[in-house]
């Protein structure tokens, strides 16, 4: 039997509960990092978060160290913690990478995949479409649903690849990609339809067309670099 990776729950809009402050103070500071609240390069002080998150110091710096494992924070030795800097030449490895993983594993979830896993994507889609259908309300919870709508779709896409690895390492380079993206999305610096671009892939993806499909989606996520490359070069600082 393959090592598939288990579906993203597709019924809620929310990432289950934290089980501890640590998990929940980690949570409510990747957020405010991935939005800008704490900009790139800004100093962490635990004595002035703790207050801020509702959390004690010891909680904080937990939450902290969870940040700097996923490459949002960076540790100064005793001088504390700092939000992890972005640059364009980050942005462009990260995409790179990304590519030559997302499509390797869409390949062999075409290849592996069974009918209930292009039901999935189906699903996923439709579930994306909808979240994507209220952004013009501008309200932020309907930001954060689009974004975990669309971390589903791609985790579903690649969810028959019998490589864990290739699901581990993809998964760490779109949450990388996250800042980066929220950037070209809410600026739209580029003239773009990215519900075409998703329905593209789909259709595809269910004519089991390897080449088109890799194809589309390595444009979908070039497109990304693209728009973030016409950010002004102060934004990325």
């Amino acid at each position: 039997m393959n090592d598939t990776a288990a579906v993203p729950d597709l019924a809620g809009t929310q990432p289950d509960e934290p089980k501890t402050l640590a998990e929940a103070a980690y949570r409510r500071l990747r957020r405010d990092i991935i939005e800008g609240i704490h900009p790139p390069g800004e100093k962490l002080r635990v004595e002035h978060l703790k207050d801020h998150y509702a959390v004690g110091a010891g909680t904080l710096r937990e939450a902290l160290q969870l940040l700097v494992t996923d490459a949002l924070v960076v540790a100064q030795g005793q001088r504390g913690f700092r939000v992890a800097p972005i640059s364009l030449d980050d942005f462009e490895d990260i995409t790179r990478t990304r590519v030559l993983l997302e499509t390797a594993a869409l390949q062999q979830s075409i290849e592996c995949g069974d009918d209930a896993w292009e039901a999935n994507v189906v699903a996923a889609f439709h579930m994306l479409s909808r979240a994507e259908s209220k952004l013009e309300e501008g309200n932020e919870g309907n930001r954060e649903e689009w974004e975990l709508r669309n971390q589903a779709f791609h985790e579903v896409l690649i969810s028959a690849s019998p490589s864990r690895w290739c699901r581990h390492f993809q998964n760490i380079l779109y949450l990388q990609s996250e800042r980066y993206r929220r950037l070209s999305l809410f600026r739209q610096p580029i003239s773009r339809d990215v519900h075409a671009e998703h329905q593209a892939i789909v259709d595809a993806v269910l004519a089991r067309d390897v080449q088109e499909a890799t194809r589309i989606l390595t444009e979908h996520i070039l497109r990304t670099l693209e728009a973030v490359r016409q950010i002004p070069p102060d934004v990325l600082s």
